[in-house]
């Protein structure tokens, strides 16, 4: 967690500033010809970085929740985010494969990248194989999934017939299956190796666990990653605009790189449901900013 800005050496709390700085001035950048998201929406994508990023960055579909599949695009390439993970707000899970296949096009007719799909329940037979079924017909990679432990040994066998990765979400506070990254490792770490994590980090700080630690201890089995922030360690933490909160952005990235983390860091933005443009901007400025500074 961050320490308060007493706590911190002059240097630091200085050096910290001028990321907060530095990510604001991003963010106004990247939103400020695109004005509110109804305007954005229809906007060029944003400039692309003059150095190359050491992450791939990624959105949650989910963060688009409110808006059509051509909005939330549109809105992904104004925030510079090249990876899309799509959930069924977008792309209905009882969709016909023609239909799939057609939505699929549409993100890559955009110049973005189709790599998963997500959260996606599977709590029975039946929502196992719908979920490879319709992660086979868009051609992803990666189903981010909330199962039950009963259903493993089916996901598993589902994973050797399709190839296909499966990142199980943790939720936080009131999951009963997987509330920390370690309930799921527990779980999974003798199984197919296809067979890994999504930790999101908000949850994992909302329910009292090590950030750093989970990324540390599991980052051989991390497959995904919704990055965000929260305002306080405990249930009754919410999501805010990533640098804000309290959780150490900087030593989270640091992590991830030290474990050589392939996968997307994918921002799920709740704040704002209806307008939430302007703060993932922000958000993804800070982390650029961050990630350019380590």
């Amino acid at each position: 967690m961050k320490p308060t800005d007493d706590a911190l050496p002059r240097a630091e709390a200085t050096r910290r500033d001028f990321l907060q700085w530095t990510a604001a001035a991003a963010a106004s950048l990247a939103c400020t010809a695109g004005g509110s998201t109804q305007t954005a929406a229809a906007a060029p994508a944003a400039p692309k970085p003059a150095h190359p990023c050491p992450l791939k960055l990624g959105i949650a579909s989910y963060s688009f929740r409110k808006f059509s599949l051509e909005k939330a695009l549109a809105m992904t390439k104004r925030a510079g985010l090249p990876y899309v993970c799509l959930k069924s707000f977008h792309l209905p899970l009882t969709a016909t494969p023609e239909e799939i296949a057609a939505a699929a096009k549409r993100v890559a007719d955009a110049g973005l990248v189709l790599y998963g799909c997500g959260v996606i329940n599977m709590h029975r037979p039946a929502d196992v194989e719908q979920g490879f079924e319709y992660a086979k017909a868009a051609g992803m990679k990666v189903i981010v999934a909330m199962p039950t432990a009963e259903m493993l040994p089916l996901v598993q066998e589902k994973i050797r017939q399709y190839d296909i990765r499966v990142a199980i979400h943790n939720h936080g506070p009131g999951d009963k299956n997987f509330p920390t990254p370690q309930s799921v490792y527990e779980k999974i770490k003798d199984m197919d190796r296809r067979l890994g994590l999504c930790i999101d980090i908000g949850h994992t700080v909302r329910v009292g666990a090590d950030p750093l630690r989970s990324v540390e201890d599991y980052g051989d089995r991390l497959l995904d990653f919704h990055m965000k922030d929260v305002t306080e360690a405990s249930p009754k933490g919410h999501e805010i605009q990533v640098g804000r909160g309290i959780i150490d952005i900087p030593a989270l990235l640091r992590a991830l790189l030290k474990v050589k983390y392939e996968g997307v860091l994918s921002f799920e933005y709740e704040p704002e449901q209806d307008d939430p443009l302007p703060g993932l901007c922000e958000s993804v400025g800070y982390v650029r900013g961050v990630l350019a500074a380590l």
